[in-house]
């Protein structure tokens, strides 16, 4: 399984904020985080990097949305989710369903795995609260 959190820089942002904001989507979670030209991208393999995305869809109460958005996203074994960059900033996750929610682009979630489904499922579920 491969996860990655990727954001376009614009000229006027700080490319550091814009790595605290794909950060503060991960949680604690081991991974690599990359800064090249106008790009910040961060890389995992495994579902630890999903577990604190897990929670904020649990206790924001937006799975079904997130599951939507997911599977219509889906491309054989990738699917994409975008979520709001200001929202990110301040550590909320907030799901858009196009690129305009995001005044200065989204943070794209991707996310590779040869059991997707399963992974979608993990991701959404209702068990635990």
């Amino acid at each position: 399984m491969r996860v990655s959190l990727d954001a376009k820089v614009s000229p006027s942002e700080d490319p550091a904020k814009v790595a605290a904001a794909i950060l503060n989507m991960t949680g604690e979670s081991p991974g690599h985080l990359e800064r090249s030209g106008s790009e910040v991208r961060y890389v995992s393999e495994g579902t630890e990097s999903l577990v604190h995305l897990r929670d904020q869809l649990r206790d924001r109460r937006v799975r079904a949305a997130a599951r939507r958005l997911l599977t219509d996203a889906r491309q054989g074994n990738l699917s994409e989710l975008m979520l709001n960059r200001q929202a990110a900033a301040v550590g909320v996750i907030a799901l858009c369903s196009s690129q305009d929610e995001s005044p200065l682009g989204p943070i794209f979630l991707r996310i590779q795995s040869d059991q997707l489904e399963e992974v979608i499922e993990w991701l959404t579920a209702y068990e635990g609260g």
